[in-house]
């Protein structure tokens, strides 16, 4: 928990302890790096660098929101840099193939049929969300690393095609053509599983 202090006015406000960190925002921040990036190494790697650049910007720390929101903050940012990084070797190998199922989970306009997001909010058993959840990110894992990112940057982060072009370091046309390949195979890999 973040501790008290006087600012210049006299107005108390929290500061951060660096000691506790991991054991209070570790399981987190790591369990977010992991939904996102899809592989156990490069979350641990992220958890650490959020806490180096936390250390290094601990005196950033307003006060005006919670320590473990502030670390998330960093963590995002981390993430979204190991993606770029990750795409960039990618790019340069040009590992990125990809059968074309059907679009069934998907609309014409490449938006989720159900909003999956809002999945939790149906009377359905949690059993079954979760399992949907499991297979979900089964199905995810089994992409191309360039091909995950841009889904999970715009269908879980929520960011624009413009944000994801910066970020990955690509073009609208190669984000399109990712997305496109991301569904296509998320369709193919969840009705499979989902149907037996």
């Amino acid at each position: 928990m973040a501790a008290m202090d006087e600012d210049r006015t006299g107005r108390m406000v929290d500061t951060i302890d660096p000691e506790r960190w991991v054991e209070q925002h570790g399981d987190t921040l790591y369990r977010y790096a992991l939904s996102r990036l899809r592989d156990p190494e490069a979350a641990e790697e992220v958890v650490q660098e959020t806490f180096v650049a936390g250390l290094r910007a601990r005196d950033q720390y307003t006060g005006r929101g919670s320590e473990g929101a502030w670390l998330m903050g960093i963590c995002k940012r981390k993430v979204i840099d190991h993606m770029r990084r990750r795409n960039r070797v990618d790019g340069a190998t040009g590992g990125d193939q990809q059968a074309d199922p059907s679009l069934a989970l998907f609309d014409a306009n490449g938006h989720w049929r159900h909003d999956t997001r809002l999945r939790d909010q149906l009377p359905e058993s949690a059993m079954l969300r979760e399992e949907f959840w499991q297979v979900f990110r089964r199905c995810l894992e089994q992409l191309s690393a360039k091909q995950a990112d841009a889904f999970t940057l715009r269908e879980l982060e929520g960011m624009t095609s413009e944000e994801i072009c910066r970020t990955l370091e690509i073009t609208p046309s190669n984000l399109w053509v990712l997305l496109y390949r991301a569904r296509l195979g998320l369709t193919a890999c969840m009705q499979a599983h989902l149907e037996s």
